[in-house]
């Protein structure tokens, strides 16, 4: 039995089973990654896929995903790789790829445009070790590597991978305890402490995805916007944003942090209520341009 540190939950893990997310287990009384170099996905994507606006757009990235999750939203998009009877199946036929060969293939795309790997798809934090062999060598490369994630991890697994992070895009996914808790079974707490620790070491973008009847108010987008306005920046953010190397005025401030605002649709196990009408998405996101500079609507 031995206890992970990766997020909130901190699982006693017996030997030989597995944790909450179905990806770290526990070997000879060590907590490890059971999932290390297990890829169920990949693919060249538009670096606005990610999405990120503003780092090297125009740029495309190759994206990386395993198994697993440490949240339980209702309306996942990748149910099939995350948290499902399917997840554990993708599993079991996941292709072994090593760090090495990774860094290898981001480099052979490298003709098309490619600027490095993104760990995207499933929830990456939760094989942070992976990622880390991974990124050393992609900065070796002179690449870059970024993270989609939920950010529901600990600030002693953010401060191991800053040094080779150079983006992320970070859900903040409502801002309640109650939607947290009840409905995505997270902590909004460790979500926040993590993104306000993100944004001084790397650039950051944040996505919001909007779900009727649940974090679709004015207040609560009007509160969000302004929490993230009052982050204070470090100089990773003034690095590498719209086209390599170009630092803008102000981007120390919480108030050039990109957020996208993205439309629900009814997915996985939640079907009960319609797609988000779209002309509250474009309500939502004029309420968060009076505390952000740059705040994009997604799914529209």
């Amino acid at each position: 039995m031995a206890r992970c540190e990766v997020c909130f939950r901190r699982c006693e893990i017996a030997e030989g089973r597995l944790g909450f997310c179905g990806a770290r287990t526990c070997r000879d009384g060590k907590v490890m990654q059971a999932n290390y170099g297990k890829v169920t996905s990949l693919a060249l994507d538009p670096i606005e896929k990610k999405p990120l606006n503003r780092f090297f757009p125009g740029s495309r990235i190759l994206s990386v995903g395993s198994y697993g999750c440490n949240l339980r939203c209702p309306f996942c998009q990748n149910y099939e790789i995350s948290w499902s009877e399917e997840a554990w199946k993708y599993a079991e036929k996941a292709e072994q790829i090593s760090p090495e060969e990774l860094a290898q293939t981001a480099a052979y795309y490298r003709s098309r445009g490619n600027i490095g790997v993104a760990f995207t798809y499933n929830e990456p934090l939760i094989g942070y070790e992976y990622i880390l062999d991974t990124a050393k060598r992609i900065r070796d490369l002179g690449m870059k590597t970024v993270l989609v994630t939920n950010g529901t991890a600990s600030l002693s697994v953010l401060e191991e991978l800053a040094p080779y992070v150079d983006a992320m895009n970070i859900d903040l996914k409502g801002f309640t305890d109650r939607y947290y808790e009840k409905v995505l079974k997270g902590s909004r707490k460790m979500v926040m402490d993590f993104i306000a620790r993100a944004v001084q070491v790397c650039h950051v973008e944040l996505t919001t995805l909007i779900i009727p009847g649940e974090n679709d108010s004015e207040a609560e987008m009007d509160e969000l916007s302004r929490w993230i306005s009052e982050l204070k920046n470090g100089e990773g953010t003034t690095k590498d944003r719209i086209s390599g190397g170009r630092t803008e005025e102000g981007a120390v401030t919480g108030r050039g942090i990109p957020l996208h605002i993205s439309r629900f649709f009814p997915r996985f196990k939640m079907l009960d209520r319609d797609a988000t009408d779209v002309d509250l998405i474009y309500r939502l996101a004029d309420v968060a341009r009076k505390h952000l500079d740059y705040v994009y609507t997604g799914n529209c």
